[in-house]
């Protein structure tokens, strides 16, 4: 099948088109201008059930609905777009709604981004010791666009919001600071949006410069769902295959981290070709999601995937609360709920697909898992942990936090017992006054200390 984008200003060309009211036609329009939509053949074709697609999770998932702006937001921008306001005062007010809501969650942009010999390097993300997220240039768009996505800033052409490098040997200098970095994580956008050749020079660039502490290299992408043809029919997707074949011969774990939201995404012939064909490389691939309303709020569903997933050789790996970022309030669920889904999800699979953890948020000290919901001396509360955290040494300590029902973020959550603070909060404060970038700080200190 050949690639076919579809885009805002060529929504009237899906085949489908005339199925949509004007009322959603507008909803995506207006929407739109503010968090980036795009989607294409193969997802209208295959993934989308037209005779239900408006309660259709894999429409939800790419096509902008009205309430993923809250109804002032909404109203005011349609109001403007209808009024035909000067393009400069739209984009304005454009920016400043963009700006509310919080494009760069957990301080991404503030805390992450680490520094080498006074440069900024904004291609780059150190939040935790052994891993670091690299932004090639050239992978900041995917295929098609998830209405969630909480990187939805990358596509915004605002280059202030956005990461990217294009330069390799920054990233093999940084690494050689740091050798206490064991993963390298690709991510975008999408890197497998890039050409086969593109993403060589960025691998080979590791591999060339033969770094010991290198262990995994990982790719962060929704193309499985989205584009499985990129594995089988593009034009270089055997010279992709031979890329990962390649890194998995010098020794190094191929790790590819798919992003799965519902199991009708592993049921196409075509995924599950591509499924095998990566696996047949010697890569191993992993899945994660975030639990969203509207798309997959439902242990059955999860449990559903899970197995799928099992089955085609896939390692369940995260459920995500939904980032506290652009659509959040459209597609976020309580994390009382969060927990009961998991809960109910995870009783109904084998020990073998029990590989997956959450819910988990990934918020500024670190992936923060709800372990449970319970009561401790007359007190109702949740048990939480450490997945990962800025400071390792958080990392397995459980603590525990005041229930509330109405919670949908660790923000919102208090300690339990009377206490004043969490056992972290004193040290990721000093992180954060100290050192702007504690995820390269942290590197050092733990240098020393190992």
């Amino acid at each position: 099948m050949k690639y076919q984008a579809y885009a805002r200003h060529n929504l009237h060309k899906i085949p489908t088109y005339n199925q949509l009211s004007k009322e959603q036609v507008h909803a995506i329009n207006t929407v739109s201008e503010v968090l980036p939509f795009k989607t294409n053949n193969y997802v209208v074709n295959e993934l989308i059930d037209w005779d239900n697609y408006q309660d259709d999770p894999m429409f939800i998932l790419n096509f902008p609905q009205k309430d993923m702006l809250k109804p002032k937001q909404f109203s005011t921008l349609s109001d403007m777009v209808e009024k035909q306001v000067s393009k400069a005062d739209l984009a304005k007010h454009i920016a400043e709604l963009r700006l509310s809501l919080n494009p760069h969650p957990a301080g991404q942009l503030e805390h992450n981004v680490p520094n080498l010999q006074g440069e900024s390097l904004t291609g780059i993300q150190h939040k935790y010791r052994e891993t670091m997220l690299f932004f090639p240039t050239q992978g900041q768009t995917c295929h098609a666009y998830c209405t969630f996505c909480f990187r939805w800033p990358q596509f915004t052409g605002i280059n202030e919001l956005k990461f990217a490098m294009k330069q390799p040997k920054l990233m093999i200098s940084y690494l050689k600071e740091n050798p206490s970095i064991t993963d390298i994580l690709f991510t975008g956008g999408d890197p497998m949006v890039m050409k086969a050749d593109i993403l060589a020079r960025y691998i080979d660039a590791i591999l060339e410069a033969d770094l010991p502490q290198i262990q995994n290299i990982r790719i962060g992408t929704k193309s499985l769902s989205f584009w499985p043809y990129r594995y089988l029919t593009d034009p270089d997707s055997a010279e992709l295959m031979d890329l990962f074949r390649k890194v998995s011969d010098r020794g190094i774990h191929m790790a590819f981290m798919a992003h799965f939201n519902h199991p009708r995404e592993l049921e196409t012939d075509a995924v599950q070709e591509a499924i095998a064909t990566i696996r047949g490389t010697g890569a191993q691939i992993r899945s994660q999601s975030p639990l969203l309303r509207h798309i997959n709020d439902d242990p059955a569903v999860w449990a559903d995937m899970w197995k799928k997933q099992v089955n085609l050789g896939i390692i369940p790996y995260y459920m995500f609360v939904a980032r506290d970022t652009g659509a959040q309030s459209y597609f976020g669920v309580n994390l009382q709920k969060a927990q009961h889904i998991y809960t109910e999800a995870i009783q109904q699979v084998s020990g073998i697909a029990r590989t997956v953890r959450g819910p988990s948020m990934s918020a500024g000290p670190g992936k923060v898992r709800i372990v449970g919901i319970t009561e401790v001396k007359g007190e109702k509360v949740f048990v939480l942990e450490f997945l990962q955290g800025r400071d390792p040494n958080w990392v397995g300590k459980p603590f525990f936090a005041a229930y509330d029902e109405k919670a949908q973020w660790l923000d919102d959550l208090k300690p339990a017992f009377g206490e004043n603070e969490f056992f972290y909060e004193s040290e990721y404060l000093r992180l954060l006054k100290v050192d702007k970038l504690p995820g390269h700080s942290l590197t050092q200190d733990n240098k020393q200390s190992a």
